[in-house]
């Protein structure tokens, strides 16, 4: 009998991985399209529905879906890392002490309250956790950030996000109605939609209507529900860690400040310095929305839509009381400021 040691790295790939590989560019495709044609529309939001309709339609299966979910982490990752070169602190210097108070109030007691609303609408607390992040900081970007660092699954992010979606599209049509009753100004028109409205495009959208003046201080005042989102993950993971200590001492511990995080929290800094060229800022924004964009498409994937029907009614009121929460506390905080 004759041969020898075979040379070279073997060519053979995991089963489903060319399907999963032409859902991803396929879905970011279509995704990334459809953003750009139409304002109002988030890519991620797209790029989520992509997915589901990709499992639920049996062009993925078991196999493809399977290879998919493995680099839908990492894509999720790398994108929030990106999103940092998004956002520069000085620029929230243009907003006055007081619209800050009033946009960082909101975050908090919206998302507090949602968490707590959660448990008297019978929502499981990884759902409640994200419904809570996306609709107090920025809708799915918020998501799939927080979905890194808790026990979640598929079906809570496709609900959670369709939520956002749902109470967004409604807000955009509704907020601009209620402008002139609730007497704000352009000024504190744009604050009050940029600190309860959940997508940028969607708060975008809602303060165009007002015009330049309440849009400009609308998206700043976005800007600094984003710059909480690392804090506010790297919170959460301290709790999973601290009630993972308790629970099951014996187990590995989530880490202290996910490196995604801290990844993050760099790009800000080096977007803050003002050293970055315009150009590379708006490269990194697309490269952020391909990321994303893929990892909701990897996400979608792993949705059954019987299961969701089923369980998304709880998870549609407490998006309803979370969107008038926000409204309220934000209104609220107005107000007091004078605005």
């Amino acid at each position: 009998m004759t041969g020898g040691p075979v040379s070279g790295r073997s060519r053979v790939r995991a089963p489903g991985t060319w399907p999963a590989a032409a859902g991803l560019i396929g879905g970011i495709a279509v995704a990334y399209t459809v953003g750009a044609l139409v304002d109002v529309v988030a890519p991620l939001i797209v790029a989520m529905v992509a997915g589901v309709v990709l499992r639920n339609v049996g062009v993925l299966g078991p196999a493809a879906q399977e290879r998919m979910g493995a680099v839908t982490k990492r894509l999720l990752r790398a994108g929030v890392v990106l999103l940092g070169l998004q956002l520069a602190v000085p620029e929230l210097i243009e907003l006055s002490p007081a619209y800050l108070a009033v946009v960082a109030a909101t975050v908090v007691v919206t998302f507090l309250g949602t968490v707590r609303l959660g448990r008297v609408f019978g929502v499981a607390r990884e759902r409640s956790m994200l419904l809570a992040t996306g609709f107090s900081i920025c809708g799915a970007s918020a998501i799939v950030a927080m979905s890194g660092v808790v026990d979640s699954d598929e079906d809570d992010v496709a609900t959670t996000v369709a939520m956002v979606t749902l109470y967004g599209s409604l807000a955009i049509a509704v907020f601009p109605l209620l402008q002139s009753p609730l007497g704000l100004g352009d000024d504190a028109f744009g604050v009050w939609v940029g600190a309860s409205v959940h997508e940028v495009a969607q708060v975008v959208a809602a303060a165009t209507v007002a015009g330049e003046a309440a849009l400009v201080v609308a998206v700043l005042a976005k800007l600094g529900r984003v710059v909480l989102l690392a804090p506010l993950v790297t919170l959460v993971a301290m709790g999973q860690r601290r009630e993972r200590a308790v629970s099951a001492p014996d187990a590995p511990r989530p880490s202290l400040l996910p490196p995604f995080v801290l990844g993050f929290l760099v790009m800000v800094a080096v977007r803050s310095t003002g050293i970055v060229p315009a150009g590379a800022v708006s490269a990194a924004e697309v490269a952020t929305t391909l990321l994303l964009s893929g990892a909701m498409v990897g996400l979608g994937a792993g949705v059954h839509v019987r299961s969701l029907v089923r369980t998304g009614g709880r998870a549609a009121a407490l998006g309803a009381a979370s969107t008038v929460l926000a409204a309220t506390v934000a209104y609220g905080g107005l107000v007091l400021a004078g605005g």
